[in-house]
């Protein structure tokens, strides 16, 4: 409310003008994108040189690593049986087989090969897509990857033989 003859309200100038935002990430950033590149692309390339097993599990084996301890004591898979075979499948272009073996296999090597295109984009142009992509590992988004995990899960115990 205004009073006859007083002055319209005019907003308070800024102490100082407002900080420029960063186009580009810093060498810092870029780095650490290579990093997370090379270790993606090490991982599909692990996953396209393995025979994916015509069980379902135990890819993993041809690795040197120990049988999974679930099937062992309970003859029941465990959250992640199937995820070494699922992205087997899945760096050789077999999206279906990936998927029956292990539906979150399949999404989160799906999910990693973009991650890889995104994170040579963000090394070689210094763009923010990493930041922009950040936004992801939010509560949100954490739960629902852990809601996947626990419907891939039940999949798994559901088509498992025995």
């Amino acid at each position: 409310m205004t009073t006859i003859g007083a002055p319209a309200f005019v907003p308070p100038l800024p102490r100082r003008a407002p900080g420029r935002v960063a186009i580009r990430v810093g060498i810092g950033a870029r780095v650490g994108a290579s990093a997370c590149a090379v270790a993606i692309l090490a991982v599909l390339s692990t996953a396209a040189w393995l025979n994916a097993s015509p069980d379902g599990h135990g890819t993993h084996l041809q690795l040197g690593m120990f049988p999974c301890g679930w099937v062992m004591a309970f003859n029941k898979p465990c959250p992640t049986c199937g995820m070494t075979t699922s992205f087997s499948h899945a760096a050789d272009l077999r999206f279906g087989a990936s998927f029956l073996t292990q539906p979150m296999g399949m999404v989160l090597a799906v999910g990693s090969a973009a991650g890889f295109w995104g994170c040579l984009h963000v090394a070689l142009t210094g763009s923010r897509l990493a930041s922009i992509c950040a936004t992801m590992v939010r509560p949100r988004g954490l739960w629902t990857l852990a809601a996947g995990t626990a419907a891939a899960w039940v999949y798994k115990l559901a088509t498992w033989p025995g």
